[in-house]
């Protein structure tokens, strides 16, 4: 999402409708409790819950929290720039520091308070809206594959790539609303504003390096 080819008209209409898309949830969710929708589908996750999927959902969960990202984020950033692409390690920084700062800052703004916990995990201290967790790591896994993902690879093993970032992603998304620690609008929230964020970020890149000659050109983008 951050290096693939540039195509304006596509990548202007993406970031408009997922900005128009999180401006909705901003302005009838932020600051309010459950929505019908968050009611029913809270009571319908919840019915599927297990002692085994609640361990395995405790463990996902913290593949999208910040002690587990940083850390691994720091040693992907400390690769790339070590392999000379340094262009690649900055827009992984943007992405996911951006990311992080901009959650940070909507749950300070918005102020919407998290439900109850189910199954006696501990309450975040933060705000609900954003889920930061689904926010964060959408930017996260999906700027990896971005990375990893190399021009001369067979279309199977590039959407192999994709479908475990998505399926990262969305299994942390759904650790969230099954430990009740957001609502799932929420967590849609987050998703929305990453699709946003990332397409920026896209956008920003590709018309700040339009025309300009560098000898990484070839080895970066794709």
């Amino acid at each position: 999402m951050l290096r693939s080819q540039f195509q304006p008209r596509r990548d202007y209409t993406l970031a408009a409708a997922a900005a128009a898309g999180f401006a909705c949830f901003a302005l009838t969710l932020s600051t309010g409790g459950p929505t019908p929708l968050d009611a029913a589908v809270r009571a319908t996750i919840h019915s599927w819950a297990s002692p085994g999927l609640t361990q395995a959902m405790e463990v996902v969960t913290q593949v999208g929290g910040g002690y587990f990202l940083f850390p691994l984020g720091a040693v992907i950033v400390a690769a790339l720039y070590s392999a000379g692409r340094r262009r690649e390690s900055a827009l992984f920084v943007t992405a996911v520091l951006g990311a992080n700062l901009i959650d940070e800052a909507m749950k300070l703004a918005f102020h919407r308070l998290r439900p109850v916990p189910w199954f006696g995990y501990p309450q975040p201290p933060s705000f609900s809206f954003p889920s930061g967790h689904s926010f964060v790591s959408f930017c996260f896994y999906f700027s990896l594959a971005e990375i990893l993902i190399r021009d001369e690879w067979p279309l199977g093993r590039k959407i192999a790539i994709w479908a475990a970032a998505g399926a990262i992603t969305l299994a942390i998304g759904f650790s969230r609303a099954y430990l009740g620690v957001h609502y799932p609008t929420d967590v849609l929230a987050g998703f929305v504003a990453a699709i946003a964020w990332t397409t920026v970020i896209r956008i920003a890149h590709h018309r700040y390096f339009r025309g300009r000659q560098n000898p990484t050109v070839g080895e970066l983008s794709s």
